[in-house]
């Protein structure tokens, strides 16, 4: 009799030892090591994703000319690029309870309306249980046939036999192939999960939906090739206890990355955000200093957001420096920025950057906006509250150019807002805008004088 062959698998990131071990040496995580056996695949087999056996020239292969297919939901549309592409793998992450599942299955009866024939398959829910998700959500649906299975052969003959235009599975980490001997959600469980629909998803042209769970530190459980396997990586933001998520598109092949979709959870579901500008700033505070708004694109959409600081006396031997929703390092530069060029005095006081609405900004045209609450804070001078400000700022104190300058105008002026303070490069190329006065400014020096008033 053979011997079963043996080995040792690092369920954060898939280093494979012979040997168990306490420390992966890959990503230095603790007793992340599972024992696993080898499978009954033959010695070689490998997952092909193509129908050509040879190569083919580029001029010779034809594009169906309705290659996606909207799913009826604006903010999903944007965030895919412009609809769902046939044939794409699409993975969706998120922390549990953040409406992964509920997302889905409205697409799936949004897709199922438009008579295209949909497939959910739930490995963690029973079909009462979906049922009742369904009612509570007043979802009903000819086209959308729903199956409790965690077992990869019995799906894939489903999906062989049905042939769906849209795949939903939920999640893949309870998804298991009974040829390889792990638990389900296991590093090659997974792997070999994702592989198969794949394979699928491109032999028949069906457009898939992936649930991945996260782990404790917000990425993806499983290796990072899952990732790299996909066409599309979008990730579910937000906290449970607010009533907004934001979905992101951090790897797109058919369209922008970084671009994100707004979100409302309600009692009928989630509803998209049609005007998130108006959102982020629909409770901002009147007369208050520290506070400014900036002008930021998200993918390719411009959006105004609040932006916080608070600058107080430190009652410690090191003053506190506090980010949330911005890179912490760029602020400690920005507020070095601002001691040696203007001579603000902030060694001993503490600060404290918050954006407001719980997203995430990390490009730098953000810079200037951050300086102007710090030194409005600091001042406690009132920044007019019409006045919108970005523009990237260097360690010399200029103030650099910044990309989709007029857009981000545009936006600020279909707001009401009445001045834009923008970086003086950003200046020449401009549309004419009479509702909206333009003000570019050079460093940091002049740009405080103008939204302060020179003091």
């Amino acid at each position: 009799m053979a011997k079963i062959k043996t080995k040792y698998v690092c369920q954060e990131c898939g280093y494979i030892s012979l040997k168990w071990m306490g420390k992966c040496p890959e990503c230095n995580s603790w007793q992340s090591f599972v024992e696993e056996f080898g499978n009954n695949k033959k010695s070689g087999e490998v997952v092909s994703i193509g129908s050509s056996q040879k190569p083919v020239k580029l001029k010779n292969i034809e594009i169906e000319m309705e290659n996606r297919f909207s799913t009826s939901n604006g903010e999903l549309d944007r965030v895919l690029g412009g609809g769902i592409v046939r044939g794409s793998l699409v993975l969706v992450g998120g922390d549990p309870g953040i409406g992964k599942s509920t997302l889905l299955i409205q697409v799936a009866n949004n897709v199922g309306k438009k008579g295209f024939k949909v497939l959910y398959v739930s490995g963690e829910e029973s079909l009462k249980q979906i049922k009742m998700r369904a009612d509570r959500l007043k979802i009903e649906n000819d086209n959308l046939y729903i199956v409790s299975e965690n077992n990869l052969h019995y799906i894939s003959k489903y999906i062989e036999e049905d042939k769906p235009n849209l795949l939903i599975i939920d999640s893949i980490q309870t998804i298991y192939n009974p040829d390889v001997a792990s638990a389900p959600g296991s590093v090659s469980q997974v792997r070999e999960g994702t592989a198969a629909l794949m394979k699928l998803s491109k032999k028949y042209g069906i457009a898939t939906f992936i649930v991945g769970h996260v782990t404790k530190t917000g990425a993806i459980a499983g290796p990072k090739v899952l990732e790299h396997m996909v066409d599309t990586v979008l990730y579910f933001e937000g906290e449970k206890h607010n009533v907004y998520r934001i979905l992101r598109a951090v790897k797109n092949r058919f369209g922008s990355t970084n671009e994100i979709g707004i979100f409302e959870m309600t009692n009928d579901g989630l509803v998209e955000v049609i005007n998130p500008s108006h959102l982020f700033l629909s409770h901002r505070p009147k007369n208050a200093a520290g506070s400014v708004v900036v002008a930021s694109i998200e993918g390719t959409r411009p959006v105004l957001i609040e932006l916080q600081a608070l600058i107080s006396p430190t009652s410690f031997g090191t003053p506190r420096r506090m980010a949330t929703g911005i890179d912490y390092n760029r602020v400690v530069m920005l507020m070095a920025v601002l001691e040696k060029k203007i001579g603000l005095q902030l060694q001993a006081q503490d600060g404290y950057i918050n954006v407001v609405g719980g997203i995430q900004l990390s490009e730098p045209a953000v810079d200037l906006a951050i300086i102007a609450a710090i030194a409005s804070s600091f001042r406690n001078k009132v920044i007019d509250p019409q006045m919108v400000i970005f523009g990237e700022v260097g360690l010399t104190g200029e103030v650099r150019t910044v990309n989709f300058a007029e857009k981000r105008i545009r936006e600020a002026s279909k707001m009401g807002f009445k001045t834009c303070i923008i970086p003086k490069g950003n200046l020449n190329g401009l549309s004419k805008m009479e509702d909206i006065e333009i003000i570019g400014v050079e460093n940091v020096h002049e740009a405080l004088d103008i939204i302060l008033g020179g003091s």
